[in-house]
């Protein structure tokens, strides 16, 4: 049982070549503008969730969009699915903004995402 609740899916990242492609095709989908446009990631928020397009994230081991659990404690519910038997993909870290992020493997090898803010 856990102890550490999760807030459910709210922030879906996207591994895109062509960031630019990318962000025509997202503007139309969603009918807004980014709320966030850097070279590094573009982000839109529609419909209560993030969705975030990140270039070269195939190189950085993004397979296919990940899905990002928010939660209220990122090590306590990281320590909780790794004892599970997931196995830590990459480490807490802070992207900015007081945003703590980190990503684990279930077992079949499909990457999740946590996402604590402060």
């Amino acid at each position: 049982m856990s102890t550490s609740p999760t807030q459910g899916i709210r922030t879906v990242l996207h591994p895109v070549s062509d960031l630019a492609a990318a962000k025509d095709v997202y503007t139309a989908l969603l009918g807004a503008a980014p709320t966030t446009d850097e070279p590094y990631y573009v982000g839109y928020e529609a419909g209560g969730q993030q969705i975030g397009l990140v270039p070269g994230g195939a190189e950085q081991g993004m397979t296919g969009p990940v899905a990002h659990w928010h939660v209220a404690d990122i090590e306590a519910k990281l320590a909780e699915v790794t004892a599970a038997g997931a196995k830590l993909k990459a480490p807490v870290r802070d992207v900015g903004g007081g945003r703590l992020v980190a990503t684990f493997t279930d077992p079949d090898g499909n990457v999740l995402g946590l996402i604590q803010d402060s």
